[in-house]
């Protein structure tokens, strides 16, 4: 049975149709109607617009029941929530708390689905209050009781190093791997970074020791097989020849026991000028040494490729030297002078 229409229905309803400002739904749904009021059949009406007899019934019923006002839909979705502070402090109190299905950090979507709100505004939150629940840092707590004086006489080089004197950060980088990739190296190209095989060859590994002048930036290095007693003895020699006999030489290293060993004593009783800095215990990020490791593994050592032992001395080698022809200090700042350095406040950000 077709549907009777007034005729400012109809005019309504084909205003639906022909506008393109509105729902591609809810001009379908106009369709339906006014071809119902042509007497189309169901079947007709289906194949003309791409839908089944119950939406059709669906439609019609509605639209006999309340007319033009029931062909609006009666979901209209979730509705907008307002992100007041009050709401922040849920959130960010949920977030500081552990997931309930035994999972360690929360995801946007996965707190969304507990507050009952968006996800977006779960990351909209996060952002404002600068929370990052998937990263995490690792950090290791010195347990020297001499932390405090230590710390001072090492910042104390750093800041205000003595006069006529030179001031070298040194330590080593041990096991280096000569790894030799069995597969050629794809280079990189638009859209693709480089790609390395995944198997490779081991050659050995050796030890750099390494020396940062912290006034001019320049590195002191030497490659060894093993890093021994005997080896840093060495070293400290390689650092001596490259100052003039007067200058008193002040070097920052770290805790192992090869740098307290009695032959370290001989040579320190040997050369009165030489002065040995120890840094505090688990307190490495003192030692600015330590930065400049992480740049020659950024820069060679990470994606290197090695034929032969010798051939990863040569290139660490060649490095040090391109880089001494432009050495850059680090520039170490205090922040905050008026917070102390205790062995309680002092990690690291290892």
């Amino acid at each position: 049975m077709a549907l009777t229409l007034t005729a400012d229905e109809r005019t309504e309803l084909e205003r639906r149709v022909r506008s393109r400002k509105i729902r591609a739904e809810d001009a379908r749904r106009a369709q339906v109607i006014l071809m119902l009021a042509k007497g189309e059949s169901y079947t007709a009406v289906a194949a003309a617009l791409a839908c089944y007899a119950g939406y059709i019934n669906r439609w019609r019923q509605r639209f006999e029941t309340e007319r033009l006002p029931g062909l609006r839909a009666k979901y209209r979705g979730q509705p907008a929530r307002v992100r007041t502070p009050a709401l922040e402090a849920r959130v960010l109190s949920k977030t500081r708390q552990r997931p309930p299905d035994g999972s360690t950090h929360w995801s946007t979507r996965k707190l969304a689905t507990v507050l009952g709100i968006s996800h977006t505004l779960v990351a909209r939150v996060w952002r404002r209050a600068g929370l990052q629940p998937h990263r995490f840092e690792r950090y290791m707590l010195s347990d020297d009781p001499h932390f405090e004086d230590k710390a001072a006489d090492v910042i104390g080089l750093y800041l205000h190093p003595p006069q006529h004197a030179v001031v070298f950060a040194a330590d080593e980088k041990t096991a280096i791997q000569a790894l030799d990739r069995l597969d050629p190296v794809l280079p990189l190209s638009p859209g693709r970074a480089e790609r390395h095989g995944f198997e490779y060859y081991r050659h050995g590994t050796l030890s750099l020791y390494a020396a940062l002048n912290t006034s001019t930036g320049e590195i002191v290095g030497q490659t060894v097989p093993r890093h021994t007693s005997e080896a840093f003895v060495e070293f400290l020699g390689e650092i001596v020849a490259t100052q003039s006999r007067r200058r008193e030489i002040h070097v920052i290293v770290d805790n192992l026991s090869a740098h307290k060993t009695t032959g370290v004593t001989a040579f320190l009783e040997a050369h009165p000028r030489v002065h040995l800095h120890f840094t505090p215990t688990y307190a490495s990020w003192l030692n600015q040494v330590e930065l400049w490791f992480g740049k020659i593994e950024r820069d060679l050592l990470a994606r290197g490729i090695f034929t032969s032992i010798p051939d990863l001395a040569r290139k660490i080698r060649r490095y040090i030297t391109r880089y001494n022809e432009d050495p850059k200090p680090i520039r170490w700042t205090y922040s905050n002078p008026a917070h102390r350095i205790t062995t309680h406040s002092a990690v690291t950000g290892h």
